[in-house]
């Protein structure tokens, strides 16, 4: 039987002091992190592209650190630089014009990303690929998309595992999902964005989800700034509950980690208020230990 691995959406908040760490300021935060949970996801890495030519790539001191900081059966979900998934460059205004990013779908680019993750390499776990949503601007249709894809995929290092999260809805029914399959991605499946109830995708493409080695779901919140204007963005308390997914998303989840695949979870502090006691929340329908 296959585990579940369940951890938050980046990890440094002074405001888990009590819930997570010791003290609020002058601790290894990723260190005591890794005292609690399994595996983390890292963004910090995706906010990569700032203007034709200038692409930042993870330091390598940050990656040392991170590597020290974990024992060796804990696992960095990453996700890939937007200057890989972005097809434009990022624009400074609505009024801006679009103008292509000559990185969009880089192999090469990639390649360099993941070496610079090699003192990772032993405790990474999946490496996502964010889309943001592609209107007929950024793509002129799915196919073209999947065909773009289809390329990158094929040029991707062997021995890692490569997750694709879309933001277009309609696009994500069978046909992408066994795509992804076809083509050794896996599927990233997330609530919130605008994108279909997860409830929805456990029970039209469960049989589909048993196929895959790992399948990765985030716990995003619908509304980043309601949130933020509830909590302060000090993330300690619940304010909102989600009761009634929280028990769809471990059912399908269990029966998941039942086969053969091994599912990764990864909770935002926008989704209930604090990233934290949504995990114990979890914890207790999964019946884990931390």
């Amino acid at each position: 039987m296959a585990t579940v691995r369940v951890g938050t959406c980046s990890w440094v908040y002074p405001s888990w002091q009590g819930l997570v760490y010791s003290a609020a300021k002058e601790i290894d935060y990723l260190a005591e992190y890794a005292e609690h949970y399994d595996c983390v996801e890292v963004d910090r890495w995706f906010w990569s592209q700032f203007g034709l030519g200038k692409v930042r790539l993870p330091d390598a001191r940050d990656v040392l650190a991170y590597r020290g900081a974990v024992p060796d059966t804990f696992r960095f979900g990453v996700k890939a630089p937007d200057s890989i998934t972005l097809t434009h460059l990022r624009r400074k205004g609505k009024a801006s014009p679009l103008i292509g990013n000559p990185d969009f779908l880089s192999n090469t680019l990639f390649d360099r990303f993941l070496d610079r993750l090699g003192p990772l390499h032993d405790v990474l776990g999946p490496v996502m690929f964010q889309f943001e949503y592609l209107n007929r601007q950024k793509a002129a249709s799915r196919s073209a998309f999947l065909d773009a894809l289809h390329d990158f995929a094929r040029g991707l290092p062997a021995g890692f595992t490569y997750g694709i999260e879309i933001r277009n809805a309609r696009w994500l029914d069978a046909s992408f999902i066994e795509f992804l399959r076809d083509v050794n991605l896996i599927p990233v499946l997330i609530s919130g964005y605008w994108m279909p109830h997860l409830a929805d995708l456990f029970s039209e493409h469960l049989e589909r989800l048993r196929l895959f080695d790992t399948v990765i779901v985030r716990l995003m919140g619908q509304d980043r700034k309601t949130m933020e204007d509830a909590t302060g963005s000090v993330w300690n308390t619940l304010v909102a509950r989600h009761d009634r997914e929280l028990d769809e998303v471990c059912e399908a989840l269990s029966s998941l980690a039942g086969g053969t695949t091994h599912p990764f979870l990864f909770v935002n502090n926008h989704y209930e208020g604090a990233a934290p006691l949504t995990i114990e929340r979890i914890r207790e329908r999964l019946a884990m230990k931390p």
